[in-house]
């Protein structure tokens, strides 16, 4: 289910709003609020317009929409399709009730009114069952780019944090790359290994045969 949501300006980092969440949440998910702030800074012009980082027994899911960043921290096993309905929701009425006034925005939270839509459209979103009836219009709404939750790029936490991967699209073309190279690479051994079964296996059965014989006349 959805535990938290934080949104943040694209160009730096600056938070516009935030769930409000109860103190079990809040001790929960520290952690993991602290690694959005690190998402939020490793955001560049570059970075993919939709990313989910796995962290544990979370996913932080991310949406960038005109210049603006929508985080939701859920459950590994809530469906990715739904979590970015859920935050394509919410882009789309901040960005009606807010959007002239992001570029103009000087402190930390200056949305925090927002809080009120992001807790009616997050209780629609905590059970998986009653949220894919709820967002069924929301879903056919979204474009083929976004249904396809497998070209999502997904990232790990560690990644991040320990190896300085990027969240820009050629660090993404850059995996797939590396992927596909490595299939590559496994199709032109077997490929290698069949060319020499088929060339010398003809010798072997000759060898056999002629071990079979000798053995049958002298033995």
């Amino acid at each position: 289910m959805v535990r938290s949501t934080i949104i943040a300006r694209a160009t730096d980092a600056l938070p516009l709003a935030a769930s409000v969440d109860d103190e079990q949440t809040e001790n929960d998910l520290q952690e993991h609020k602290q690694q959005s702030k690190l998402i939020f800074r490793r955001i560049t012009p570059n970075s993919e317009p939709r990313c989910s980082i796995e962290s544990g027994a979370y996913t932080l899911h991310y949406l960038i929409s005109e210049n603006v960043v929508y985080l939701t921290i859920a459950e590994k096993s809530y469906p990715r399709k739904l979590a970015f309905s859920y935050l394509d929701e919410l882009s789309k009425e901040f960005a009606i009730t807010y959007g002239p006034k992001v570029e103009a925005a000087r402190k930390p939270y200056a949305f925090v009114g927002f809080d009120t839509f992001m807790s009616k459209t997050a209780r629609l979103y905590q059970d998986t069952r009653t949220a894919t009836a709820a967002s069924e219009s929301s879903m056919d709404r979204l474009n083929n780019e976004l249904q396809d939750v497998t070209r999502i790029m997904t990232k790990n936490m560690e990644e991040l944090l320990w190896r300085g991967d990027s969240l820009d699209k050629m660090s993404h073309l850059s995996t797939s790359l590396r992927s596909e190279s490595e299939k590559y690479r496994k199709a032109a051994r077997k490929i290698n290994i069949d060319a020499m079964i088929r060339q010398y296996a003809p010798l072997g059965g000759l060898g056999l045969l002629f071990i079979i014989i000798i053995w049958w006349k002298f033995f």
